[in-house]
């Protein structure tokens, strides 16, 4: 059974940026206009060779930001993600080995899942809340709704295909308390240096929220 800090304690924001680093000097302007827009839980994924680094530096300079290290998928990344300072942990799948892993690091991880079947392999460790990916292919809001049906008391952060256009229906859902995406900061505005319309994307996710009452 999952016996470290709950994921959930850590939600400040109903919505999670997903960022994808290639360049780590641009981590720190990228988490202060993500920040000063109000958005202070970040994921950095583990899919470049920069993304524990940025993790560092980011933690280093933000003690009041909650980072976390998203893609995670071996046991090693958790360990090396919380050595690194993130806040919490999060992988697209599951697997006895990594609840392990999340236990004896004691970082709050988020499960990825998919199926009845890993929703209940994530009840069974303990969990609460999971990771629901990719949302859009697997049916999105409709599919969530029926979970809710067989899983009241599982909470989900859907991710993947999640936009502007559909955020205010995901938050809609009582079972979603947050959602994470990466159409906030993409790795194409990011290397532009593109601030202004990050900014401005942020803005526009947290008026969204307003109007969802989660904020």
């Amino acid at each position: 059974m999952v016996d470290s800090p709950s994921f959930e304690t850590l939600i400040k924001s109903p919505v999670i940026p997903v960022i994808v680093l290639s360049e780590v000097q641009l981590a720190i302007p990228l988490t202060e206009v993500l920040i000063d827009s109000g958005l202070t839980v970040i994921e950095i994924t583990l899919r470049t060779e920069v993304a524990i680094p940025a993790i560092r530096m980011i933690s280093n300079a933000f003690p009041k930001a909650i980072i976390g290290a998203g893609t995670v998928t071996t046991n090693e990344q958790i360990f090396l993600a919380r050595d690194a300072g993130a806040s919490f942990a999060i992988s697209p799948g599951i697997s006895q080995k990594m609840y392990q892993a999340a236990n004896s690091s004691s970082l709050p991880f988020l499960p990825g899942v998919a199926t009845p079947s890993e929703i209940l392999m994530a009840k069974e460790a303990g969990f609460s809340i999971c990771k629901f990916f990719p949302s859009e292919e697997l049916g999105g809001v409709e599919r969530l709704e029926m979970f809710a049906q067989i899983f009241p008391d599982m909470k989900f952060c859907p991710t993947g295909g999640i936009s502007e256009a559909n955020l205010a229906s995901y938050l809609s859902l009582a079972s979603v308390p947050v959602v994470a995406g990466s159409w906030i900061a993409p790795e194409v505005l990011i290397l532009a240096k593109d601030w202004v319309e990050i900014e401005a994307r942020a803005q526009r996710a947290l008026e969204i929220v307003g109007k969802t009452g989660k904020a």
